[in-house]
């Protein structure tokens, strides 16, 4: 139901917040994409562009790594998605984009998937990266 860098981000943000809270110093991108089991390129390029929407802070060097920008509890996994989906969550109809909207009736799946859709965009905006320290 998410887009790959999505569901990837979430896993390394995940990661970082359990550093958080366990007093650990700040990750190499090689650390979270080792615990992730990411790719380390793709893991850097996630931290980067988490780092760009001011979720996560990066500092080089060698002692440097990654550490989130806020405390787990005030990032939602919404806050993390929209980094790499569009803010709207919900999709047109799987049949054809004008079918459940106009002149037409909804499609035959229409109202379960809407349900679905809210009952995840729900999730994702009540659940916070806090959920990760138990």
């Amino acid at each position: 139901m998410l887009s790959k860098s999505a569901e990837a981000a979430i896993a390394a943000m995940g990661r970082l917040a359990q550093a958080q809270c366990r007093g650990e110093p700040p990750l190499t991108a090689v650390q979270v994409a080792e615990d992730r089991g990411l790719q380390r390129p793709y893991a850097a390029k996630l931290l980067t562009v988490l780092s760009q929407h001011g979720l996560v802070i990066g500092t080089p060097g060698p002692n440097g790594g990654y550490r989130l920008a806020r405390a787990a509890a005030e990032i939602s996994l919404l806050q993390i998605v929209v980094c790499f989906e569009r803010p709207n969550l919900s999709s047109p109809c799987m049949f054809h984009p004008e079918h459940c909207g106009g002149d037409y009736p909804p499609c035959p799946l229409h109202h379960g998937l809407e349900r679905l859709r809210s009952e995840r965009d729900t999730f994702l905006r009540e659940t916070t990266l806090a959920d990760f320290c138990v």
